[in-house]
């Protein structure tokens, strides 16, 4: 399988597909920012009170990943105090599809197990 470039260097996929979907959204807080992120445009307060228990830290390595795979975009308006927003790419809007069906099946997983 070919590289593709995801930061400054070019970095090798995995060669299984599903391994390199898991390597762009694996980690919890990922999925849950696309997820807030398809609607529209949101800023940092808005995903961290949405997201509830993460902390500032974690949640701004995710999104500083998240755009580096080129998931989203980040803009900074120079204002005082500095607005951020953030916004899923054509890229990030691709996976709807993988979050819808992940949707599907946790519904079919909390019906059949309650």
């Amino acid at each position: 399988m070919g590289a593709i470039c995801l930061t400054a260097a070019a970095k090798r996929l995995p060669d299984c597909p599903v391994e390199t979907t898991l390597s762009l959204i694996s980690d919890k807080w990922k999925v849950l920012v696309i997820r807030d992120l398809l609607p529209g445009t949101k800023r940092f307060g808005e995903l961290k009170r949405s997201l509830g228990t993460v902390s500032q830290k974690v949640l701004t390595a995710q999104l500083r990943q998240m755009e580096d795979s080129g998931l989203l975009t980040r803009t900074v308006y120079p204002e005082v105090p500095p607005r951020v927003e953030y916004t899923l790419t054509e890229l990030g809007y691709s996976l709807k599809p993988v979050l819808d069906a992940m949707q599907s099946w946790g519904q079919e997983y909390q019906v059949k197990n309650r």
